[in-house]
């Protein structure tokens, strides 16, 4: 109950007697909804009231009056009586006694759910304010994908809160104005919603940054009286030509944000006064044709920048925004940016999801914002399954935000998007899952080229897969979407435990072997107890740990065999076991040293180390004399007859230093089948330059064609291995 205010309870729950301006206001915003439904709002504010009597804000009012505004905000949007009725309880099953259950006998099953999406998770069990929040905005997605309207109400509350912001300490401030900037405006942003969206940012902005924000807005407030008068003229001769050529319409002049300014200037190094797309113009006409109509009559009156024209309407933006974009070259050389859209088109770009309610054709179908967002939070739901924590996701997410973006065509002419510097493997990913982990390579426009090729607007991508081609580590180094990123982690992992997995049974069962035993021979009972004493849910988990180095198989099997039964005569004879043989399929747990790069064909050992698994090393390596001080971690070691895959090997190449060679040389490597990962200058003179050249090969046999191939080479002067 609010303090000062008398209350009394009803039938159909507690009522307050007087009902304050804060409410009123609300509900005049609320004027498109029914006598009915304005009753509910009326009975939702009674129960939160009472709900929220006793708790104040920062600012000192009474609790309940953010909630109400949270829901003015939404109801400004026009959205319907049950998101509205949501708002206004939005607080209480996490700040008061209320339950989902009582919410949903007063107000329905569907207003309780909408609550509880929006409500945050108990910080209490996490280990920081930053994991909670990440936890948090995971929780609040996954009640999106059931319902849109949990994110309108969370956008409206984030607002409401950046309004009052002044009342907290100069540290909260900042960090509510930044996770605004990072995370919500973009959201809004993502979701079509720009009015919210250009609020947040400005809000956000002048938290940050109060001096910077209040010297833009005093210049831009102060723009020049020529200027003035020149955009006076403009819209003149826009509105006559209109006028003439019959055109409905509704011009508006428009400014730019301090934000939008100080982004430009920033990104682009620009001083205020050179950025002078300060204002601009919206052209709302009734119909698609209009638009193009208005666009020609627009390029008459002033002649258009070239390669500033952008057709959203063919091409959506991925949030349903649509719009034709044009900059024409103005009187006193400044160029004015016009946008020209349909109404309907001028609503979803305001409003985004939040149109539905109030854009119908005479049916409850979502409009292209609210498609393109489920499909979206389809997307984020898919990546945070494969998550390895909240945290990991909420940074994809960020990744996802990002507002620059380029449009893709599928073979079949369907329209793609993707983040700005998006590469053909973040393609494959946003086409499946499936495609990504297989893809091999891909063609833009009919030219062959490798997954790391960004993409560029308007380029038709398709991508090639093999069933045998699985992802690298090496990917996540270029791609930019947070669904590639997650799916390619999700995979790498999968890999690793099945190769430890195989690895670490092959050298439990070599130890065992050398003691004259086996895995199979090993009482079942036995095995079982030491996982149990050891904590191992199960086997797999005991031999991926051998594996990767954190426990010594040779004592695994000296604990096993020491309780196992001994042979007749008493005796444990040990005889040398095999060589654990490489096949090329275990690169997760087996590594190959850097210092000497070893390849099929070498004679090699390996070692255990900790956390990493077998370390490779040639024999002949400088660093091998050291680890034979720990023979302990040894790992008899060899190449299978049928090992395959690309291994990294290093050469010196020194050539002369003329222009041309360097290409001579990659052509040398590439007609021997080589990739070439690396090139770097070692020396350098006036005559002869030294190159390390970082290539892939199969073999020892492979290696020693590529250095037959560049030493035929007139212009080379040695080759060496490194």
């Amino acid at each position: 109950m609010i303090p000062g205010e008398s209350s009394s309870a009803t039938a159909d729950g507690p009522a307050v007697e007087s009902v304050p301006d804060y409410m009123l206001a609300m509900e005049r915003s609320a004027g498109y909804l029914d006598d009915a439904q304005r009753q509910q709002l009326r009975r939702a504010w009674a129960v939160g009231a009472v709900a929220h009597a006793g708790q104040v804000r920062k600012s000192g009012e009474p609790y309940i009056t953010h909630p109400v505004a949270v829901a003015q905000v939404l109801a400004e949007q026009k959205v319907d009586a049950e998101t509205l009725v949501a708002a206004i309880l939005h607080d209480t099953l996490e700040d008061t006694g209320l339950t989902h259950q009582a919410l949903a006998e007063q107000f329905g099953e569907t207003v309780a759910d909408l609550v509880d999406g929006v409500t945050k998770l108990d910080k209490l069990h996490f280990r920081d304010r930053e994991q909670a929040a990440a936890e948090s905005f995971r929780k609040m997605l996954l009640a999106m994908a059931r319902d849109l309207r949990v994110i309108l109400i969370k956008l409206a509350d984030r607002l409401h809160n950046m309004r009052t912001l002044g009342s907290l300490q100069s540290d909260s401030r900042r960090r509510i104005a930044a996770e605004t900037l990072e995370i919500y405006a973009p959201i809004a942003q993502r979701l079509g919603m720009n009015m919210v969206k250009a609020e947040l940012q400005d809000l956000g902005f002048q938290a940050l940054h109060p001096m910077r924000h209040r010297v833009l807005k005093q210049r831009i407030g102060s723009e020049p009286l020529v200027r003035r008068e020149s955009l006076a003229k403009i819209e003149a001769q826009l509105a006559q030509r209109l006028t003439k050529e019959g055109l409905g319409y509704r011009l508006v002049s428009r400014v730019k944000s301090p934000w939008s300014i100080y982004n430009k200037m920033r990104s682009e190094g620009k001083t205020f006064d050179q950025v002078t797309d300060v204002f601009g113009f919206r052209i709302i006409v009734s119909s698609v044709p209009e638009c193009y109509h208005a666009l020609g009559v627009v390029h008459s009156v002033y002649k258009p920048l070239d390669g500033r024209f952008r057709d959203f309407i063919a091409i959506p933006k991925a949030n349903g925004y649509q719009s034709l974009h044009t900059v024409l070259f103005g009187p006193y050389g400044s160029p004015i940016e016009v946008q020209i859209r349909t109404e309907e088109m001028d609503l979803i770009a305001e409003r985004g999801i939040a149109a539905h309610w109030t854009y119908k054709h005479g049916s409850d179908a979502p409009n292209s914002a609210q498609v393109r967002a489920h499909s979206w939070i389809a997307n984020l739901l898919e990546s945070q399954r494969a998550a390895g924590s909240s945290l990991e996701f909420l940074e994809n997410v960020k990744v996802d935000l990002f507002p620059d973006e380029v449009y893709l065509f599928t073979p079949k002419g369907e329209i793609m998007s993707l983040p700005r510097n998006a590469t053909a493997l973040d393609f494959a990913y946003a086409v499946h899952t499936d495609v990504g982990n297989h893809a091999v390579a891909a063609r833009v426009d009919r030219q062959l080229v490798p997954l790391r090729t960004k993409l560029a607007s308007g380029q038709k991508v398709e991508v090639i897969t093999a069933k045998s081609s699985l992802p690298k580590p090496q990917w996540l180094e270029f791609v930019v979407t947070g669904k590639a990123r997650t799916a390619i982690r999700h995979q790498l992992k999968h890999i690793e435990h099945e190769d430890a997995v195989q690895l670490g049974h092959r050298m439990l069962d070599r130890a065992l072997e050398e003691q004259q035993s086996s895995l199979e021979r090993l009482p079942t009972a036995l095995l079982d107890t030491y996982l149990a004493e050891h904590r191992y849910p199960r086997l797999e988990a005991l031999l991926a740990d051998i594996a990767l180095g954190n426990r010594m198989p040779a004592q695994v099997a000296s604990v096993l065999l020491h309780h196992a039964p001994e042979a007749a005569d008493g005796s444990r004879p040990v005889r040398p076991g095999e060589n654990i043989l490489i096949t090329g399929n275990e690169r997760g747990v087996i590594t190959f040293a850097h210092c000497c790069l070893p390849i099929p064909g070498d004679e090699i050992m390996g070692y255990h180390t900790t956390g990493k698994g077998v370390v490779v090393h040639r024999v002949e390596c400088a660093n091998v004399a050291e680890y034979r001080k720990s023979p302990d971690r040894w790992v008899t070691i060899g190449w299978d007859r049928n090992v395959t895959g690309d291994y990294d090997v290093a050469l010196r190449i020194e050539v002369e230093n003329r222009p041309g060679v360097l290409a001579q040389v990659a052509a040398a490597i590439a007609q021997a089948d080589s990739n070439i990962d690396g090139v770097e200058y070692l020396e350098r003179d006036a005559n002869v330059a030294a190159i390390r050249f970082s290539i892939e090969v199969g073999d020892l046999n492979h290696l020693e064609d590529v250095i037959r191939r560049t030493r035929r080479l007139a212009v080379v002067h040695g080759v060496q291995r490194i």
